[in-house]
């Protein structure tokens, strides 16, 4: 409208519209109220359409979330650009302008602890074990270790050559490979792929870097009797991925701690490797342009599967803005060599057995050639304003090479500046290496291994301490709406940041529903909401009986918990296995007569669910991205309703359901209060720690994990973002999740907050004596008093 006569002719129309709506609305209601009063209830709710759906919902509601994401992920190369400001006037303007790209690439893979200073690397001896391994005409090879960051070293084989060194360089294995291997001093690697070996043979000093392996024998805690069989990456990633860090950055951290000591003299470092070590070597190379060449072998390829590759590869917010052509592209101008082999075969996990299990499911297969080749011309066409190109090298008609093959090795070395030597048979010399030094694999691998979990475990010790800097000096509590100011810029960091967001869903409700349930006080109908492409809400309503026309009253939504659904939440038969738990909360709170919705959330069917996570993860997002845009659309559905006061909905959760009353309503305001019931713990120790039962460290549940988590919102903190509305905690003493210690220390610093805000009388929690379950006393009351609704 360009006129006042227009605007106020578009606003009558628009009143006029909404007049119309209400009441058509209300003579719905009407419509219900009389069928209620005859006996009989309509098969759909009014302004819906009819659900015809037979199938299982809670499947569909799964496979139409991975159809989305699997969409996502489809579209995410094309979507990268907008976050790369590449300049290619001069080499120097690229450098810069990939910086903050380079910084965001080394935050995510984890490896931001502060390195210390290297002068010399310390040679592995004692009065019965010299360091070294070979001594020939040509080099020495010593055990060495260096340190990379607090408590953590770097370890392996040192090849120093009697001559001025003709490169330097660090070489890495597979991780199922020891450094002995890939030197030719142990068994288990083909000659012809033994390219360190080749290296030393050539002059080379090289750093050769053992990386933690796939076995699972100290995955667990021998002190509690509790064993998983997650591979050793696994169990380090878990809890490091919790606490911002990952098993990627930590080894990425060792490789940048050895071009530390390798480039003193200002010599060019290359780094070459294999497999899981050809991961490490191109992450390195790509975050620290002190690397003059870097050779991959096993690893490049399109990462678009990377959700079906071990979960200890999972990076979040990777493929947002990178693939391997991007990571590529922060190599270039310098030498990038990648050589398509066969990778280690690794068909998952090792074998679940008596007393291990919970491993994450995960494969690596070999990569046909066209996706490498693909990935490679992508690069090829990012860079193609510098005129620099991937080394492509691959066998006769796409066909993979023996992994270290002589041109790969060859390419790597002139690029230094060396030459490669013919092979020599028995070029190690007489000089052989003695038995107990190569059983030294499995004690290096240990040490290894412990110190990271060590580390691991001392970031999470410290972590209260950096929340207390990152969150709680930054809240105001001097008058609430201070309060609310200092906490909105956390909310935006929890949601895009942590939990990951997608688009507020704005399209047609297209809602459908189908009676379901009914008794004497109440009647319950399925509701289907569309939310995105394929992905739909979907949950029970109930309604008194007694409602009345034009009558508006309190909403309560009642979650379920994991592998639950919403009938579990209404169903009061004592021998239905949703009975135990729920106590039939949803159904005895309509007789209470409140309107009633009981959302199904997506956590149901093990891992075609946790898949889920899986999917999401690399695209910034997680499971949680999902059920937050499905709320938002029960919220504004609800909210239109003609029998629901928008003003007065609350939450209640039990368990997982418990795990969303802390994540949805602390973002979503318009759930005026929130009930975490049978879940409200020290969350982060609950993820992390290794010394406790009650961990998830030692469970099936892998998809538990949010990246960083553990510096930005313990439990605590999630309350305090729901602050100053309304929250209770309900908690049975005998509740396996966490010991009453645990929920009462998390608990106390959210009643100290209120208490601080003037506002003490609203948050409650309630123990009793009981197990996992809903008690429905407390709570009860609490939402009466706080939704107002007066009791029966």
């Amino acid at each position: 409208p360009s006129s006042n006569a227009e605007k106020c002719a578009v606003a009558s129309r628009q009143r006029l519209l909404c007049y119309g709506i209400n009441c058509m609305r209300t003579v719905g209601l009407i419509v219900l109220m009389a069928f209620s009063a005859f006996g009989a209830e309509p098969k759909s709710l009014p302004g819906t359409q009819p659900l015809t759906w037979t199938n299982d919902l809670s499947r569909a509601m799964v496979g139409g979330i991975d159809l989305f994401l699997m969409r996502e992920t489809a579209a995410a190369p094309t979507r990268r650009t907008n976050l790369w400001q590449r300049d290619f006037s001069s080499v120097s303007g690229y450098a810069k302008s990939v910086e903050p790209n380079r910084e965001r690439l080394r935050r995510i893979i984890g490896a931001v602890d502060p390195r210390e200073s290297i002068k010399a690397l310390e040679f592995i001896t004692d009065s019965e074990k010299p360091s070294v391994f070979v001594d020939n005409e040509r080099f020495a090879v010593h055990a060495v270790r260096y340190p990379v960051f607090t408590g953590v070293h770097g370890e392996g084989l040192l090849v120093r050559p009697k001559n001025k060194p003709t490169a330097r360089v660090i070489a890495l294995p597979d991780a199922d490979q020891t450094p002995e291997m890939i030197l030719g001093l142990a068994p288990g690697i083909p000659e012809a792929s033994q390219f360190a070996w080749r290296l030393a043979e050539s002059g080379c000093e090289v750093l050769i870097l053992a990386l933690i392996d796939r076995r699972d024998t100290w995955s667990g805690n021998a002190r509690l009797k509790r064993f998983t069989n997650q591979p050793h990456r696994e169990w380090i990633y878990r809890q490091a991925y919790e606490m911002g860090r990952h098993i990627i950055g930590y080894e990425v951290q060792k490789v940048l701690a050895g071009v530390d000591y390798l480039a003193r003299d200002g010599d060019p470092v290359g780094v070459i490797g294999y497999g899981e070590g050809g991961l490490i070597a191109f992450y390195a190379a790509a975050i620290d342009s002190r690397i003059h060449t870097v050779a991959v072998s096993g690893y490049f390829n399109s990462r678009q599967g990377l959700w079906e590759e071990p979960i200890y590869r999972n990076v979040f917010n990777l493929l947002t803005e990178f693939g391997d052509a991007e990571i590529a592209s922060l190599i270039a101008p310098r030498t990038l060599i990648v050589e398509h082999s066969d990778p280690p075969k690794i068909d998952g996990p090792p074998a679940p057995r008596e007393g291990r299990g919970g491993a994450a499911p995960g494969k690596i297969t070999a990569p046909e050639f066209n996706s490498v080749d693909g990935e490679v011309r992508r690069a090829n066409a990012l860079m193609r304003p510098l005129k620099w190109e991937v080394q492509f090298f691959h066998g006769n008609e796409g066909m993979t090479m023996r992994f270290g093959s002589e041109p790969f090795v060859k390419a790597f070395l002139r690029s230094l500046g060396g030459n490669l030597v013919p092979r020599h048979v028995g070029a190690l010399g007489t000089a052989r290496p003695t038995n107990h030094k190569l059983n030294a694999a499995d004690a290096r691998q240990q040490r290894q291994f412990a110190e990271l979990v060590e580390h691991t475990q001392q970031l999470l010790r410290l972590s209260e301490f950096v929340r207390k800097s990152n969150f709680w000096k930054t809240v105001d509590t001097t008058s609430l709406d201070k309060f609310q100011h200092s906490t909105a810029p956390h909310k935006t960091n929890f949601w895009r940041e942590v939990l990951g967001r997608f688009p507020r869903p704005t399209g047609p409700f297209n809602a459908r529903s189908r009676l379901a349930y009914e008794n004497e006080k109440w009647v319950a109908y399925d509701v289907i909401l569309d939310t995105h492409p394929d992905v739909f809400a979907w949950g029970v309503l109930l309604l008194p009986k007694d409602l009345q026309p034009g009558e508006r009253r309190p909403v309560v939504v009642c979650q379920h918990g994991l592998e639950g659904l919403p009938y579990d939440t209404i169903t009061d038969n004592p021998k239905e296995s949703g009975y135990a738990p729920y106590k039939a909360f949803s159904a005895r709170l309509a007789e209470r007569g409140f309107v009633v919705f009981a959302p199904h959330n997506p956590y149901r069917g093990r891992d075609s669910f946790r898949v889920l996570q899986r999917k999401a993860n690399p695209l910034g997002r997680s499971l949680f991205s999902i059920i937050l845009a499905q709320h938002e659309r029960i919220l504004d559905w609800l909210s239109e309703q003609p029998f629901v006061d928008p003003e007065r909905i609350g939450f209640y959760g039990l368990s997982y359901g418990g795990k969303t009353a802390m994540r949805v309503p602390s973002l979503l305001d318009r759930y005026v209060l929130s009930i975490c019931s049978a879940d409200f713990n020290e969350w982060i120790l609950k993820n992390v720690t290794t010394e406790s039962p009650y961990s998830y460290m030692f469970t099936i549940e892998y998809e538990m994990p949010e990246f960083n988590l553990g510096h930005t919102f313990n439990y605590a903190e999630m309350a305090a973002l729901v602050a100053p509305r309304p929250f209770m905690v309900e908690r049975g003493h005998d509740d396996g999740v966490a010991p009453d210690e645990w929920v009462a220390y998390e608990y106390a610093k959210v009643r100290r907050l209120y208490a601080k805000l003037g506002i003490a009388d609203r948050t409650e929690i309630e123990f009793f004596n009981g197990p996992h379950t809903i008690n429905g006393v407390g709570t009860f009351q609490f939402l009466h008093e706080h939704l107002k609704w007066p009791e029966r």
